[in-house]
């Protein structure tokens, strides 16, 4: 397999003169998401867990809604990219089967096999409520990821997603050159893991989209905490999933957007 970087000869100038010197660089392969013998879809992503990206990613886009659904998966590395072939029970490769009869035209980066607008724009489940996290456990969830963003050190190029529960910090990171991938990667992680998310969240170095917000609500996480901005459609999508929004969280500060009850200035996360 593609090491997940590399480290290339570049020129550096500044204004005191140029010198020589190499840098670390991201890999980006196409890798092509097959269930039983059709291609279903075809990312760029960071060549690395792979297993965890095939899984994520079923789940994500409804393919299976259990691991166990994936009788097999091949990690199969070819010349020009990576195939992650899956066959399906007998059951879902039967509902795949009719959803690629209908499929309306090309997928695209994030809204992958849908049939029209209103699946693109499709509604949320709603998270479970009654769990809350105080502001210590966000900023040592928060604390917590830069030890464990080893290719962004390398490279500071990648997004990453992580899970983080009160009182055991950071359990899962993923890292990925696309943060639908990195977020894909870390379900199938806690997927494969058995981890029950209802009672943690879900960290974001990128910008909040609504994909992402969808994909956290159908892993069931009731808070996101993100570094950077969410969009306008990705705060309606959370106040209607149930979801707490963390954005722009950086330093001493971070901004809520949405369901602000679950943020308390308590010292323990508890159930109410």
């Amino acid at each position: 397999m593609q090491p997940p970087f590399l480290r290339v000869p570049r020129t550096l100038w500044r204004a005191d003169g140029v010198s020589g010197g190499e840098r670390a660089i991201p890999e980006e392969v196409a890798v092509a998401l097959t269930y039983d013998g059709g291609t279903q879809a075809v990312m760029m992503a960071t060549p690395a867990d792979l297993e965890d990206f095939a899984i994520g990613f079923s789940l994500s886009e409804g393919i299976v809604a259990d691991p166990s659904e994936i009788e097999r998966l091949e990690i199969v590395e070819a010349e020009i990219g990576v195939e992650l072939r899956m066959w399906l029970a007998t059951s879902r490769a039967d509902a795949l089967a009719s959803r690629r009869r209908h499929l309306a035209g090309p997928t695209g980066c994030g809204l992958c096999g849908i049939e029209s607008l209103t699946e693109a724009m499709r509604g949320v489940p709603m998270v479970a409520g009654g769990v809350t996290f105080s502001e210590a456990d966000i900023r040592a969830a928060l604390d917590g990821l830069p030890p464990l963003q080893t290719m962004n050190r390398e490279t500071r190029a990648i997004h990453a997603a992580a899970f983080a529960v009160p009182g055991a910090g950071v359990v899962a990171l993923r890292e990925d050159v696309g943060r639908h991938n990195a977020l894909d990667k870390l379900r199938g992680a806690l997927a494969r893991a058995g981890a029950e998310a209802s009672t943690g969240m879900v960290l974001l170095t990128s910008r909040v989209s609504v994909e992402m917000v969808q994909k956290t609500a159908q892993l069931g996480a009731p808070l996101i905490v993100a570094v950077s901005a969410p969009t306008a459609l990705a705060v309606r999508t959370a106040e209607a999933a149930g979801i707490t929004l963390v954005a722009i969280a950086r330093g001493d500060s971070f901004e809520i957007f949405t369901h602000p009850h679950r943020v308390t200035q308590d010292t323990v996360a508890h159930v109410v």
